[in-house]
């Protein structure tokens, strides 16, 4: 197995085992924030590297190591977003459901005291 091999698999389980943290850690968000961003700035300052690091992994060239570190970075941010919609989503069903029962609830007592 080659290391990069090993280095994208390790990127999915984190994905995953992040998602099964139900995005609540916020901290970690920030250090990997500062991580990718510590990382492009390295690989832009001194591009020569990518291509080291790269051999080192198994990857034929620089460019397609950040290629793959891209499409982890991206499917990151996918699940960001899909956690984020169904947050949305549940908090809208709970607001929704509270005031049809608050609706209810009046509807009720507008019946009881016979203003209907």
């Amino acid at each position: 197995m080659n290391g990069i091999q090993i280095l994208l698999i390790c990127g999915v389980i984190t994905l995953i085992g992040y998602y099964i943290m139900r995005f609540r850690n916020a901290a970690f968000d920030l250090a990997l924030l500062f991580t990718f961003a510590g990382l492009s700035i390295f690989f832009i300052l001194f591009p020569g590297y990518t291509n080291t690091i790269a051999h080192k992994l198994g990857v034929g060239r620089g460019a397609d190591l950040l290629f793959y570190l891209c499409i982890l970075f991206f499917l990151f941010i996918v699940l960001k977003l899909y956690a984020r919609i169904r947050r949305l989503e549940e908090q809208i069903t709970d607001f929704i459901r509270k005031e049809a029962k608050d609706e209810a609830k009046l509807l009720n007592e507008k019946k009881s005291s016979g203003n209907i």
